[in-house]
């Protein structure tokens, strides 16, 4: 299905701290994504660097309205839970949106 729009964040955290905000994540993020109507899949990346682990939240959105009902009228800024203070090195203030051109 192309035509849909995938939403991009990036995150760093402490590795120490990585195995508890996968599970944060996957316990309270991916059902929020999911609970929009218009929200396709969620995917969490994950790679270790060192002493920092960097997270990707893809998410997949049939249009930008769908995106807009999950993050607001701006759909370009973060959206963050208070629980991310506990985790996080940084707050990026933007996320980045791709649309789907090709698939299989």
């Amino acid at each position: 299905m192309t035509g849909m729009i995938v939403r991009m964040w990036h995150g760093r955290v402490p590795s120490i701290k990585a195995k508890e905000y996968r599970a944060f994540l996957n316990k309270r993020a991916i059902p929020d994504y999911q609970a929009v109507a218009g929200n396709l899949s969620v995917h969490i990346l994950e790679r270790v660097e060192g002493d920092i682990t960097h997270f990707i939240t893809l998410t997949f959105w049939r249009n930008m309205d769908s995106i807009k009902a999950f993050a607001g009228e701006d759909a370009e800024v973060a959206r963050y839970y208070p629980e991310d203070e506990e985790f996080l090195l940084e707050f990026e203030p933007k996320v980045v949106h791709y649309e789907v051109v090709g698939q299989s």
